[in-house]
């Protein structure tokens, strides 16, 4: 089993991300409206306007960070920011949720309501100073990753209980309808973030099955590594060799009795050799 990372017990824990410039764990705890960073000295703890879910490096000093309304330009070394474009502003119903950045230097990032309200979320894509909605009526977005051949995406509605697989044109677009790659539903499990190794093997962590299970890109189980937390939400490789598997969790939800059966719920989780994961693409501004 995974050992604790970082102790904090975050609500919604989510949105990790490797960053390889600097070497340190980003994630966020999105209901408690902070950011995370922890690479081989302490937490550090920052304090967000809004609800934000998701992360993506653009170089050494800055990332781009979902919040609620917007994608936000933020330099860490400095604190500035800079709003890039407006993330369904107008729309006080949603915020934004799981989301990667793509082969192409593009981001993908998903939206949904505050209550999950069903089909009020959508999938975008930025890319080149461009937000273009990709795919409407989706209730939790999740499951954001892409083949290392940059042949196809995978995506999740975790309402659904369903992986899909789209693929894609030369520029990273979709280029066909998404096709159902597995169906969860009989078995109960409900995908939430994933993330591809370097052989395009798919990392999904499962909300309320307290597991990071392993597929095949045929959508076939592999493996699965569990956790010390009900509810697991996002995986992502990192460390200096990208073998090491991190995992954010949440407790949002669950009562006292279902927390005290996992003593690491909420926190993040660190699992040594998992295996060979690939360093996160930047996204070009």
């Amino acid at each position: 089993m995974a050992e604790v990372f970082d102790s904090t017990r975050c609500t919604l824990g989510e949105g990790a991300l490797w960053h390889p410039k600097r070497q340190e764990l980003i994630w966020f705890d999105i209901l408690g409206k902070k950011m995370f960073r922890k690479g081989s000295a302490e937490t550090i703890v920052t304090a967000l306007d809004e609800v934000s879910s998701a992360a993506f490096w653009v170089d050494a000093a800055r990332i781009v960070v979902a919040t609620q309304s917007a994608l936000v330009l933020c330099n860490l070394d400095t604190g500035e920011t800079e709003k890039l474009v407006d993330l369904e502003a107008d729309n006080a119903v949603t915020r934004s949720n799981d989301g990667r950045a793509d082969p192409w230097g593009g981001l993908w990032i998903g939206t949904m309501g505050f209550k999950a309200e069903k089909e009020a979320g959508a999938f975008y894509r930025y890319y080149k100073g461009e937000l273009r909605q990709l795919f409407p009526d989706i209730t939790i977005p999740n499951s954001t990753c892409f083949a290392p051949d940059r042949s196809r995406a995978y995506f999740s509605d975790t309402a659904q209980g369903k992986l899909f697989t789209v693929t894609l044109d030369k520029d990273g677009w979709p280029d066909a309808a998404p096709e159902v790659l597995v169906d969860f539903t009989a078995s109960g499990l409900n995908p939430d973030g994933a993330v591809t190794d370097a052989t395009g093997n798919l990392w999904i962590a499962f909300w309320g099955a307290a597991q990071v299970g392993v597929y095949s890109p045929t959508g076939t189980q592999i493996a699965s590594h569990a956790m010390d937390a009900a509810q697991v939400t996002c995986p992502a490789f990192g460390g200096s060799d990208l073998t090491t598997l991190f995992c954010t969790s949440a407790s949002e939800g669950l009562s006292e009795d279902e927390r005290a059966k996992f003593a690491g719920t909420g926190m993040v989780f660190v699992q040594p050799n998992a295996g060979q994961g690939r360093e996160e693409y930047a996204v070009l501004l």
